[in-house]
């Protein structure tokens, strides 16, 4: 009998835990983006990409190509950060970027907006 009282309790614990540890699966969020949004000319070639929190989220996934990602000729930023924004400095072409959210088990899809640099 005491060892069914230990191996119940012995359940519980681990189910318990895995209530507190477990990750929370963010894969049918997305990530707003908040700048530079979608077909939007710029002037000035230092570009700052923002977006909003993903909650439960512990990274983000920067990329940005030229022209685009289906026709990209550079991929000129792939990058991994904690924060929600993102500056580099870009010459005077057109540009697609993409934005996704991470933990350590699940990620977003990408959310993907293009603009222009114009002199």
């Amino acid at each position: 009998m005491r060892n069914l009282f230990v191996l119940f309790v012995l359940m519980f614990l681990c189910h318990a835990c895995d209530d507190i540890i477990g990750v929370k699966d963010i894969s049918s969020s997305s990530v707003k983006i908040l700048a530079p949004t979608n077909n939007t000319v710029l002037k000035d070639t230092l570009i700052t990409f923002s977006w909003e929190i993903v909650e439960d989220a512990e990274r983000y996934h920067i990329q940005v190509a030229t022209p685009s990602f289906s026709n990209a000729l550079q991929i000129e930023a792939d990058s991994t950060l904690a924060g929600t924004s993102f500056s580099t400095t870009l010459g005077f072409k057109t540009y697609e970027w993409r934005v996704s959210a991470e933990n350590s088990d699940y990620n977003t899809g990408y959310t993907i907006q293009s603009f222009k640099i114009e002199e």
